[in-house]
């Protein structure tokens, strides 16, 4: 009877292991399909032929489907959109705007203190 059990104890790890190294070079893929990556089929066959060259690939494959985000691409960001151009030219006149108030404000200033006889 053990002998039956120990036969069945050692089909099932080794089922195990067969399926769990598969599922293992299988996670590159899953995280290009999860990022939207464009190169997923690319990533898909590769972990496939990682599993025939001693998984010399795999850890390339990671890198590969980690470095592309949908949201930034393949650059390195913060993660927020770009700007448009609309937006970028709204601020630079905000910003000569302030300017502007803050050139008036301290001429204004400065002819207080000249007409106060503070001088310059």
């Amino acid at each position: 009877m053990l002998d039956y059990f120990a036969l069945g104890l050692l089909i099932f790890v080794g089922l195990v292991l067969f399926y769990g190294i598969i599922v293992l070079h299988d996670i590159p893929y899953e995280i290009a399909v999860h990022r939207n990556h464009p190169h997923q089929d690319a990533i898909h066959a590769t972990g496939w032929v990682s599993l025939f060259t001693l998984h010399a690939l795999w850890p390339f494959l990671w890198i590969w489907a980690m470095l592309y985000r949908e949201d930034r691409g393949w650059g390195i960001g913060s993660g927020s959109a770009q700007p448009s151009a609309a937006d970028l030219q709204r601020e630079v006149q905000e910003l000569q705007q302030r300017v502007a108030q803050l050139e008036a404000a301290q001429a204004r200033a400065r002819d207080a203190r000249v007409e106060s006889g503070g001088g310059i």
